[in-house]
């Protein structure tokens, strides 16, 4: 028996991202098993996801490394010991020193079309800010490879909603999170399903 495609969540904050993967594990509809979630603050409201659903998880608090490189081999030797075969960056807020081992290896989900709206700086709802104040008429969301640059890596998926004239910053966070829940395990699936290793 092959064994099944794992996946380690990284996190930062309120960990939406991980209660839909969650949720799609719960309901069969993800080609992976969650094998673990890693919080950069030990007060991510994201953590209670993965201890209600008795996943694996830790804290490797970035306020407690003195250097980004200490921080970063914090996570993947974690990363390594839960012996996953991809990385998924939701909502995780710190910038990745991407080792050799793990290249092509972490996936990220990004609120907009990318490169629009992306960078360092451009999270949560500063970017749904900046894509109503652009005039835009679409945003969307964007998974991309993660390489050592915030929000760089190789385009593996984008799915896009219309901006509407009457939105907020809210609304069109809503809707882009909409997309969001669809694209995200799209890609693991397909990620998954054509693992060779």
């Amino acid at each position: 028996m092959t064994k099944q495609f794992s996946i380690a969540v990284l996190i930062s904050g309120g960990g939406t991202t991980l209660k839909n993967l969650i949720e799609h594990q719960a309901a069969g509809k993800l080609h992976a098993k969650i094998s673990m979630v890693i919080s950069s603050k030990p007060e991510a409201g994201g953590l209670r996801f993965a201890e209600q659903a008795d996943i694996d998880h830790h804290v490797v608090d970035h306020k407690q490394h003195k250097t980004d490189q200490s921080f970063n081999d914090a996570i993947f030797k974690l990363c390594r010991t839960s012996n996953c075969d991809l990385v998924v960056c939701g909502g995780f807020l710190r910038l990745l020193i991407v080792p050799d081992d793990f290249e092509k290896r972490i996936i990220n989900i990004h609120p907009s079309l990318i490169p629009e709206f992306s960078g360092k700086g451009f999270y949560g709802m500063k970017v749904h800010k900046a894509a109503i104040e652009s005039g835009t008429d679409k945003s969307g969301c964007t998974v991309h490879w993660v390489d050592s640059i915030f929000d760089h890596g190789e385009i593996l998926k984008q799915q896009s909603v219309p901006v509407l004239k009457t939105d907020t910053p809210e609304t069109l966070q809503k809707r882009v999170f909409e997309a969001e829940c669809e694209l995200l395990p799209s890609v693991i699936n397909q990620l998954a399903d054509t693992d060779t290793r």
